[in-house]
């Protein structure tokens, strides 16, 4: 009998096809007779202490004009399901965060949680790259606009990005001279209530980035996903 596939994820309608590493994986957990079941973050309910979902069995097809089908609803315990991958994208919210500790119901109840629960609420994704400075580039985490200035003086040519959110959403950069520069730290960090992230801008980021699959800590052969 195949294996038994949740995917937590954003509306699949929405996705940018040639792009999304959670379609990738699905077509490959397809391609190996796996059996698909789809839900939305809301669609998943804790009901007498266990983890439940309206979930839709998904076939998907590597075309960027046609690339899903999807069953009727049906109502199941995640328990049920050998696997869930949770694929929902920031932003990284208190929604976010209670999806993690339903799914950790269903982790005790049996069901592999890809990534841990756990892992999820504590690796955020844009701090956890700072415990690597040596790949970062010039980089401070701050609230204060005092230190968020000072980092542009230093700099003169800076993104400023929110933590919680992913996809270029409220990324700003500002070069030297920018009128707006006090603007942007003060509408970001909520007149200095939110910590936010500035990094020196790379150049070579019109080249774009890459996307490396770990599992245990090992890179995946052939995951290298160009963006």
């Amino acid at each position: 009998m195949g294996v038994k596939l949740g995917v937590v994820m954003d509306p699949i309608e929405s996705i940018t096809v040639k792009k999304d590493a959670t379609l990738a994986m699905l077509l490959a957990a397809q391609k190996r007779g796996w059996m698909i079941h789809y839900m939305l973050q809301s669609d998943m309910y804790l009901d007498q202490g266990q983890c439940r979902a309206t979930i839709q069995i998904l076939s998907v097809r590597d075309d960027e004009k046609d690339w899903f089908s999807l069953g009727s609803k049906t109502d199941i315990a995640l328990s049920e399901l050998d696997v869930v991958l949770m694929r929902k994208d920031p932003p990284f919210d208190m929604d976010f965060i209670y999806s993690t500790y339903l799914l950790g119901q269903a982790q005790r109840e049996g069901t592999l949680i890809v990534n841990d629960p756990q892992s999820l609420r504590d690796c955020n994704e844009k701090l956890f790259a700072t415990q690597f400075p040596q790949c970062c580039p010039p980089l401070i985490v701050a609230s204060s606009q005092e230190k968020l200035k000072a980092f542009h003086k230093q700099h003169e040519d800076v993104i400023y990005k929110p933590l919680d959110g992913m996809g270029g959403a409220s990324i700003f950069r500002v070069k030297a001279g920018d009128p707006n520069l006090s603007v942007v730290i003060e509408t970001l960090t909520d007149n200095g209530r939110q910590q936010i992230m500035a990094q020196k801008f790379i150049p070579d980021i019109v080249n774009g980035d890459k996307r490396i699959l770990m599992i245990d800590g090992e890179p995946v052969d052939l995951s290298l996903i160009h963006i």
